[in-house]
């Protein structure tokens, strides 16, 4: 049964969600442009393809960093500068701390399921999308997203090296909204859901397209089965 930490780092003062990547880009800079794990490009044309274990968050109206496994080990190198002051595009932000949490999770596989939401999840990538909007069933439409779920959640697994042995069972209960975001120069539709799975995930990780800048955020919604 492997064990993930996982780091929340809530700052306060307040960002629109629009200026997620900007914020991503001001503690980019402060932590240092070598630093790969930040911003997982190896160089101009080259990514460090992965599960990213860094994800910038908006949290409330709170900007956030959220570090996963190894990324727990990271963080340093944007604490060690005596000035937190960035630039979240044209405006000056101090970056203090208003809440920092550390736990340490269990990643299994129950005999029982939980239950979460899901919010702003890029499900579809292009060619994803056009089979999904080719499908006028809605019951039909539930299940491939289902389908790509459990795929983000295998990904994610491998992403922090869990071994998944078991089968994941997931159901999605809901699709509470579905929106049209703007995603690196793209329109993309991103969906609220809630949804049930007997793998356990750790609030706040990300699951889907964008986790790095805040997109697919799992939350769990108490009193499970």
């Amino acid at each position: 049964m492997p064990k993930i930490r996982l780091l929340r780092i809530q700052f306060d003062t307040d960002i629109e969600a629009y200026e997620i990547p900007a914020f991503r880009g001001g503690v980019i800079a402060k932590a240092g442009n070598e630093h790969i794990i930040f911003h997982n490009h190896l160089n101009d044309r080259e990514y460090l393809y992965g599960y990213p274990v860094i994800q910038y968050k908006r949290i409330g109206k709170n900007p956030a960093i959220v570090c996963i496994d190894y990324g727990v080990d990271e963080i340093h190198h944007l604490f060690s500068n005596q000035n937190l002051s960035i630039m979240i595009g044209q405006r000056p932000v101090n970056l203090a701390v208003k809440n920092l949490q550390m736990q340490q999770y269990n990643l299994q596989i129950w005999e029982k399921s939980f239950d979460y939401r899901l919010y702003n999840w890029l499900a579809l990538n292009q060619e994803n999308y056009e089979k999904y909007q080719a499908i006028q069933d809605d019951l039909m439409r539930i299940e491939f997203l289902e389908n790509v779920l459990k795929a983000n959640i295998i990904s994610f697994a491998k992403g922090v090296k869990w071994d998944v042995d078991k089968p994941i069972s997931l159901r999605i209960d809901e699709v509470l909204k579905s929106k049209i975001v703007p995603y690196k120069q793209q329109k993309l539709l991103a969906f609220d859901i809630r949804f049930r799975t007997n793998a356990f995930l750790p609030d706040f990780v990300g699951l889907g397209k964008g986790v790095s800048l805040g997109f697919g955020t799992v939350s769990q919604i108490k009193n499970n089965r």
